[in-house]
């Protein structure tokens, strides 16, 4: 296991740790008059133990339990964030509000708040937005308007009926081209063969056609199953593939950068006449700032999640030139997906599920 895994969950643990202390301090306040001293600190202990126990089986892969274990810690940083607002207004209304009803007024919204925010990260997981652009390039070209839907994560916790949803988004949105720049599976298409994905994601169609790349989930080892599975969907999977769509614009295909062997967007663009627009499809947004330099018109990226959770999206905002939404760098234009999926769990707090639509002219 590479150094930064280590560190990435040495990292987990200790923010676990101060996750538990303040649920812990928040049960004592809640609590307070109703459990003996002896009965909190059993309490206390339990909740370290059985927190810390199931993390460290998920890392060292003991069992399977990593949903239950990021579930787990969503639920205390939601729980933490919670807590924090209750102390914010106890300091502010104390002055105003008698203290022993201000503690109960607040003992009564701790719990109505948790599950409010439990309640919205999964309906901004289920429920998707559509996001609309319009853009000028600097070649020609007739208007086009394409769909973009990207981490699908199709698995146990997202299946037909989103697949449904997204095929009469695009529908409704009379897109003329689909792009799904990668991560259409969860890891594997085990759960998309036992659910009968594939009528679903074959509702998904466009005059242009349906065009996808692999993204970082794709590439677990089950790859050409994976790809197999979106061709036989009627989707065209470019695996570091460029296509020309009706002699009037170029589609570029990148392979996620697991696939180390990849060549490179200038590698891939000798092979194109680069004064017809190019559109690349690059699940990861990392080397955008490269590709501005390319003569690239379009490029569409999912990945980053716009950090899924907050305050995920504040680390996502530190390891990507654009992270998510779209930037015009030079000539070319730049686009990330907050995604259609979600990974891991079904919560999303500070971003949403959704498709894009980006009008060209």
């Amino acid at each position: 296991m590479e150094l930064r895994h280590y560190i990435t969950f040495f990292a987990a643990v200790l923010i676990l740790q101060l996750f538990i202390f303040i649920f812990n301090r928040t049960l004592n306040w809640l609590f307070a008059s109703k459990l003996t001293s002896k009965k909190r600190k059993i309490l206390f202990i339990n909740n370290y133990l059985i927190a810390n126990f199931l993390i460290l089986l998920t890392i060292f892969r003991i069992f399977p339990l990593f949903r239950l274990s990021a579930f787990l810690l969503a639920f205390l940083l939601f729980a933490s964030f919670v807590s924090l607002g209750c102390l914010l207004c106890h300091f502010i209304l104390k002055p105003y509000i008698p203290l022993a009803k201000l503690h109960k007024i607040l003992r009564i919204t701790y719990p109505i708040a948790l599950s409010g925010l439990l309640g919205i990260s999964i309906y901004n997981a289920y429920t998707p937005t559509v996001i609309h652009y319009e853009i000028t390039l600097d070649k020609p070209i007739k208007p086009m308007r394409i769909g973009m839907a990207s981490d699908l994560h199709l698995g146990i916790l997202f299946g037909r009926r989103q697949l449904d949803k997204l095929a009469e988004l695009m529908t409704q949105n009379k897109v003329d081209i689909i792009l799904m720049p990668g991560d259409i599976m969860d890891d594997n298409t085990e759960a998309y063969v036992t659910e009968n994905m594939r009528p679903h994601l074959a509702k998904l169609t466009a005059p242009l056609g349906v065009y996808a790349t692999l993204g970082n989930h794709d590439f677990f080892g089950h790859q050409q199953a994976i790809k197999q599975e979106l061709e036989l969907a009627g989707i065209e999977v470019l695996f570091d593939q460029t296509k020309v769509i009706n002699n009037t614009f170029v589609l570029v295909g990148r392979n996620d950068d697991l696939l180390r062997t990849r060549p490179s967007a200038e590698q891939l663009l000798e092979k194109v006449d680069t004064r017809l627009p190019i559109i690349l499809l690059d699940h990861r947004p990392t080397e955008i700032e490269k590709h501005a330099k390319l003569p690239i018109d379009i490029q569409v990226s999912g990945h980053a999640h716009k950090g899924q959770i907050f305050p995920a999206n504040l680390i996502t905002n530190l390891l990507y030139p654009l992270d998510y939404g779209y930037e015009k760098i030079g000539n070319g234009h730049f686009f990330v997906t907050s995604g259609y999926g979600f990974w891991g769990i079904p919560m999303r707090l500070g971003s949403q599920s959704e498709i894009v639509i980006i009008d060209v002219k």
